[in-house]
């Protein structure tokens, strides 16, 4: 048997008042003469006799209503297991400390409740017991830990935008199972459940030797107003003109009693507004205007005035002026008047339509090109491959367009020096592409979301394109037989993307289409890189910067407030792909450099994922998870929790011996009381 709370026993010292009391308070008789009282001697012994008795009982009710009181505060439990095999079990205490449980429940947080309840736990547990402490952004020591340390942990963990589904935490209590040399482990899971990063039922794989206790903080009500995206509704920024910036913002809970406002800032300067009220569907929609006077990067910063959750009511987007944009157009006949019209509709990109015959002979001429497209192309000869392949060696993005003809061979003389990529056939039949391919950086850079009702290119005819492994086909649009579209290639350090059929509309209709033009702003910017950063934290979101002489040495930096990190970097072409989210976590702006090269100003924004403030309800997960090593506690038993199973309470029973004590006490009193009348 174990005590909860065994100072409490210290009280047991008061058992020695009802023992002096009757020592020292016994009735005194005071004697009276009176003749003959011979005859009353026996009468006068006896009830002396059952006097002593009476008292007796009196004093062992009195203790015993103090002993049982004394140990119901103490809160005596049986451990159903052994201890020694309990205290030796592995528990995994992990504590959501996402976004979410930044949310009030009454005058607390709810985080602050589960590092209390989490706290709790530790203390209570059984001498000797391991832990193993996990957060969503703090690394996974893999070694357990002793309960001062846990606690000193458990203390100093604030709210964070990293974000673990269930999944991962029972991946990692599988990996740390597995450096403990095996056995098994109790999770504790102190979360608000969201709907997010719970699942409806779990992966029986991941719970093997695993006892899950799930303890719900959740809040009552959640209000929340958040900035869930904004765009710029040009491919690049302009300097000197207007700039449209869509701004959707969406709403949980009750609404306020006063519309927020929502305020557009650039570098700190506030420069337009909206009062927000929204629909049925509770979202909203707004544009705001704003005008920029330099090429410089310029931070644009939207926020709402939002009283309740304040993680989510800003939204950040870096951008500045690309004047220096330029793309070199090879025709083979007329221009292309959809390629002219998507290049000139802006003046962040200089156009120089070229006819093929007169091309550079020399790569060296395309380098002040970030996109090179050669359109309506029926032949290409050894001489252009050549040129061809020393551009996409010195990190160029080239687009091939190839015009119909039956000798496509003319076309496989010039691919051969590109890679192992060739046009296989000529298909006449109409067909629709089937496939967009989201993962492709043409798509997943440019769209926030594909409309879901849009209608994917129509080609009236197409070349069946084949490449072997080292050129490394990605296809971007393809058909159902699997034929591409479009396809990516990346033989050599460029982009390469073909086109199976031409950008006209007698071959089909995807130079009209929701694609071709954004498709084509994304080429041209991917060899200077982006002029536009709104990146998701987490979302491992590559930031390209091109650099000359790139080497294994080439380093860049993540400099910010107080901060000066190197990010995870990998050569791509003629530069570096660089990954910012996973190097810093804190939403903000920030500057990534190399030694001797330009600046670049991101933006990293936090997971909206976070701002959907809907819970699992537990009713339902209990009816969903449940098994033998499935258990839902409270979060205020948190004290009485055992690390390998529940423990048995005493406390209960000893306060009911304690009110029979009292009762009986009573009862004596009163039957003495009687007597005495008599």
């Amino acid at each position: 048997m174990s005590f909860l709370y065994p100072l409490f026993l210290v009280a047991g010292l008061a058992l020695a008042i009802p023992v002096i009391i009757h020592l020292f308070n016994l009735r005194k008789y005071k004697v009276v003469l009176f003749p003959h009282t011979r005859f009353l001697k026996n009468i006068q012994l006896n009830s002396r006799k059952q006097s002593q008795v009476r008292y007796k009982w009196l004093l062992a009710m009195r203790l015993l209503f103090l002993a049982t009181l004394i140990l119901a505060f103490a809160q005596p439990f049986f451990n159903k297991a052994n201890t020694k095999t309990t205290a030796n079990k592995l528990q995994v205490i992990y504590l959501d400390n996402s976004y979410s449980m930044s949310a009030k429940k009454g005058a607390r947080s709810v985080l602050d409740i589960g590092k209390e309840a989490a706290r709790k736990q530790v203390l209570h547990s059984v001498p000797g017991s391991r832990f193993v402490f996990l957060t969503n952004d703090k690394p996974a020591s893999f070694r357990a830990e002793p309960a001062d340390k846990v606690i000193r942990e458990i203390n100093n963990t604030d709210v964070s935008s990293g974000i673990k589904t269930v999944n991962q935490i029972l991946e990692t209590t599988q990996s740390i199972l597995q450096n403990e040399g095996g056995g098994d482990a109790d999770l504790y899971y102190y979360s608000d459940f969201q709907l997010n990063a719970f699942p409806v039922m779990p992966e029986k794989a991941l719970m093997k030797h695993i006892t899950f206790s799930g303890l719900p903080v959740q809040t009552d009500e959640a209000a929340d107003i958040y900035i869930d995206t904004a765009f710029l509704t040009t491919p690049v920024l302009q300097t000197g003109k207007g700039n449209a910036l869509v701004v959707r913002t969406h709403m949980t809970g009750k609404p306020p009693k006063d519309n927020p406002v929502l305020n557009l800032a650039i570098n700190g300067q506030v420069k337009s507004a909206a009062s927000l009220s929204f629909n049925d569907r509770n979202e909203r929609i707004d544009t705001l205007s704003f005008q920029v006077n330099n090429a410089e990067w310029q931070d644009i910063e939207l926020t709402v005035n939002d009283a309740g959750m304040r993680f989510d009511d800003t939204f950040r987007i870096s951008a500045r002026s690309s004047p220096s944009l330029s793309v070199l157009v090879l025709n083979e006949g007329q221009p292309n008047p959809y390629i002219q019209a998507a290049f000139r509709a802006y003046n962040g990109f200089r156009l120089n339509p070229v006819d093929i015959g007169a091309a550079p002979a020399s790569w060296q001429a395309w380098k002040q090109y970030n996109l090179v497209i050669l359109n309506g192309i029926t032949h290409i000869d050894e001489a252009m491959g050549k040129t061809l392949n020393e551009a996409l060696l010195q990190g160029q993005s080239i687009c091939i367009f190839p015009g119909r003809t039956t000798n496509f061979q003319s076309l496989n003389d010039g691919l051969k020096a590109l890679g192992d990529i060739h046009f296989d056939a000529l298909d006449t039949a109409v067909q629709t592409a089937s496939s967009l391919q989201q993962g492709s950086a043409l798509v997943k850079d440019l769209f926030e979301k594909i409309p879901d009702n849009v209608q994917l290119p129509v080609a009236n005819w197409h070349y069946s394109i084949r490449a072997g492994l080292s050129a490394n086909q990605q296809s971007v649009l393809s058909f159902r037989n699997g034929d591409p579209l479009l396809a990516r290639y990346t033989p050599s350090g460029g982009q390469l993307y073909i086109c199976a059929t031409s950008a006209d509309l007698q071959s089909g209709n995807f130079p009209g289409s929701y694609f071709f033009t954004p498709f084509l702003y994304e080429m041209a910017m991917q060899s200077g890189g982006s002029s536009i950063y709104a990146i998701t934290e987490g979302a491992q979101q590559a930031v390209y910067l091109p650099l000359t002489n790139v080497t294994e040495r080439s380093t860049v930096h993540i400099y910010g407030k107080s901060i000066d990190i190197i990010p995870p970097q990998r050569p791509d072409g003629a530069g570096l792909d660089i990954f910012a989210d996973q190097a810093v976590q804190q939403p903000g702006f920030y500057s990534l450099s190399a030694p001797g090269g330009d600046t670049t100003r991101i933006a990293l924004n936090q997971d909206k994922r976070e701002s959907i403030m809907e819970f699992r309800d537990i009713n339902v997960l209990k009816k969903d998870w449940k098994g033998d090593n499935i258990k839902w506690l409270n979060i205020s038993d948190t004290g009485r929790i055992s690390d390998n199973d529940e423990a048995f309470p005493l406390w209960k029973v000893c306060v009911i011996l304690a009110l029979i004590m009292l009762a009986g006490e009573t009862f004596l009193l009163a039957s003495n009381h009687k007597v005495q009348m008599a």
